[in-house]
């Protein structure tokens, strides 16, 4: 069996999300928006410890999800919509090919 040339992106991105630290920090840059926030300001929202989330941020960049830029003397953590939308993407095109998956048909995907 070929597996598609992007599944070990998928795997690096899926596995950073599946930890609920990081995945609430994922959803909180998302809704940020391109304006990105700053580790502290993150920390306070997400109730963590300026450390723990250093260790999740590190695990996000790494898979690609979000971005780092330096700003003065901050930082600043951006989603990146692009490659959310690649994982997304991704995800339609090998995991959802049932026609159980196609928007007229309530609930989850499943082939039988």
């Amino acid at each position: 069996m070929n597996e598609p040339a992007d599944e070990p992106l998928a795997l690096r991105a899926l596995a950073a999300l599946a930890q609920a630290q990081r995945l609430r920090a994922f959803r909180s840059l998302v809704a940020a928006g391109p304006g990105g926030l700053t580790p502290g300001l993150l920390a306070t929202r997400l109730g963590l410890a300026p450390s723990a989330l250093s260790f999740h941020l590190k695990e996000l960049a790494g898979s690609g999800l979000v971005t780092c830029e330096p700003r003065g003397r901050h930082l600043v953590y951006r989603a990146d919509y692009g490659r959310m939308n690649q994982l997304l993407a991704y995800l339609m095109q090998h995991c959802c090919q049932s026609p159980a998956c196609e928007p007229d048909h309530p609930g989850s995907c499943r082939t039988c």
